[in-house]
């Protein structure tokens, strides 16, 4: 207690630590992880993941949308386990796993028992968890760093000021994912600030932690140093692309990101951490969390910014529903939340995983609601359609024949379904970077450019030779799509090529 007293420790009592229900809590993670990989082959890849494959194979420091941890992670699982989508789902599975393992023990730092911490597992089985857990993203891997970092913030500021070693090294790694973590700790800050306890601010642990996270980081930051921080270019992208439509969906989607018979128990946490005496020192993660609502909101950023910080209430909320349902087993709490908490997590998994056939999602519209589900259909297809242009161009055509597409995801599906196709080429994000066309390629197959209007006055001609169809009807981005042959540019590449960069 004299290096907590002496160097801005807590000075209230803190929660008593009940013992780690290990049994529960790891049955729930090895559940999850197996539903997880159980689903993981149906309907297909998500667009996203098509990039991370693509981009797996140019290893690199960083790449202007993104660290480089999750490219790196997808070609890390080719050379290990061959090109597959179980394999390549794999880590994301493992993340949730462990999200569900460290939200339990969280519940357990607020003074949880078993029953609180089996909750707090649980917590991972819900709406946007699984959904990220489904794919390989770097909303995945974040999700389980957040949830390291956060519990070595609340231990650090309920018991031990060590701890803010942990965070730093977790935080220093979190920057290889995705820089958002920076976002949730500047939010805690500003609660430090507001209600304290602001002596946290002047403790060495504390700095020594900021210090390690930017030694354990160091490769990314010089990365973006050097590129001109490109992610504040991207930053911008969102917010110009998806800002106003986040603005809008904000509130709904904090309301279902857990499921909305959850919404209850993240409230109660977030009322716990600000009355409770023993929970004072973290007080500033219940702050947190309405800051960081502000900061998304204002920058335009995607609203499930907030999950980790809500996972957290959610930890502490779970304490108080445990109370809550014991002390009504008489008048059948136990059973009601029992009920609704089965309903949470099955409503859950029909919305966040592949179960359901695929038709079956377009005449419950749900496609229409998850993105991340239509994002994953009719990729084969797609390049089938592709591949029927180019084969059915005459011989001279094919030989100068060049295939651009607007977006990542489309030239990902080209280079893991097409086989026997030209140099596929796309000025989308870090992909512009990857090289252009020769200037000999006059003839190029143009995929995807629904605005391409402008674009067709670089060619002497242009024709629609077919249009992209999934056979479903789901829509995403592809789906009613041209495929435009054109002729004749009416620059070279190397000039072309700069007009086509694009930031999305």
């Amino acid at each position: 207690m004299a290096i907590e007293e002496r160097d801005a420790g807590p000075t209230t009592a803190a929660p008593a630590r009940e013992p780690f229900a290990v049994r529960p809590v790891l049955l729930v993670a090895a559940a999850t992880a197996v539903l997880l990989v159980a689903s993981s082959n149906r309907y297909g890849y998500h667009r996203d993941e098509l990039y991370f494959r693509l981009l797996g194979q140019h290893p690199a420091w960083g790449y202007v949308d993104q660290p480089p941890a999750v490219p790196l992670l997808a070609g890390l699982t080719r050379v290990l386990f061959g090109d597959h989508l179980w394999a390549l789902r794999l880590p994301s599975a493992l993340a949730v796993a462990g999200a569900a393992i460290l939200t339990a023990l969280l519940a357990r730092e607020w003074g949880g028992g078993r029953a609180a911490q089996v909750l707090g597992a649980l917590g991972v089985v819900t709406v946007f968890p699984l959904t990220a857990g489904h794919v390989l993203a770097t909303a995945t891997l974040d999700l389980v760093l957040h949830a390291a970092v956060l519990l070595c913030v609340a231990r650090a500021l309920l018991r031990d000021p060590r701890w803010w070693l942990a965070a730093g090294a977790m935080v220093g790694t979190g920057l290889y994912v995705k820089d958002l973590i920076v976002a949730t700790l500047l939010s805690v800050g500003v609660g430090l600030v507001l209600v304290g306890p602001r002596r946290v601010l002047a403790s060495r642990w504390l700095w020594a932690g900021v210090l390690l996270a930017l030694v354990v980081g160091g490769p990314n930051l010089v990365y973006q140093a050097t590129h001109h921080w490109p992610q504040i270019t991207m930053a911008g992208a969102i917010e110009r692309d998806k800002g106003a439509d986040s603005r809008v969906s904000f509130v709904p989607v904090q309301l279902i990101m857990l499921g909305l018979f959850m919404v209850p128990v993240w409230v109660a946490g977030l009322v716990r951490l600000l009355r409770e005496p023993g929970l004072r020192p973290v007080r500033a993660l219940a702050v947190a969390y309405p800051v960081a609502c502000v900061l998304v909101l204002v920058t335009g950023g995607q609203p499930y910014y907030t999950l980790g910080l809500m996972l957290a209430l959610y930890a502490a909320g779970c304490v108080p529903a445990v109370r809550w349902s014991a002390r009504g087993r008489r008048r059948g709490r136990v059973a009601w939340f029992a009920a609704a908490l089965a309903l949470n997590v099955a409503m859950s998994a029909l919305v966040a995983l592949p179960l359901l056939p695929v038709r079956a999602l377009v005449a419950g519209h749900l496609a229409d609601a998850n993105q991340v589900v239509s994002d994953q259909i009719g990729w084969p297809a797609y390049v089938r359609q592709i591949a029927d242009v180019y084969r059915g161009l005459p011989p001279a055509d094919a030989s100068r024949a060049v295939i651009v597409t607007a977006n990542y995801g489309e030239a990902g599906a080209l280079d893991r379904f097409g086989t026997g196709l030209p140099p596929v080429y796309s000025g989308h994000n870090e992909l512009w970077f990857l090289g252009r066309p020769a200037d000999d390629r006059t003839v190029v197959i143009l995929v995807g450019f629904a605005d391409a209007g402008p674009r067709l006055a670089w060619f002497g001609s242009c024709r629609v030779a077919a249009r992209l169809a999934n056979g479903v009807g789901i829509p995403n981005e592809e789906q009613d799509n041209d495929i435009k042959v054109c002729r004749g540019p009416s620059r070279p590449w190397s000039r072309l090529w700069p007009d086509l960069r694009h930031y999305d």
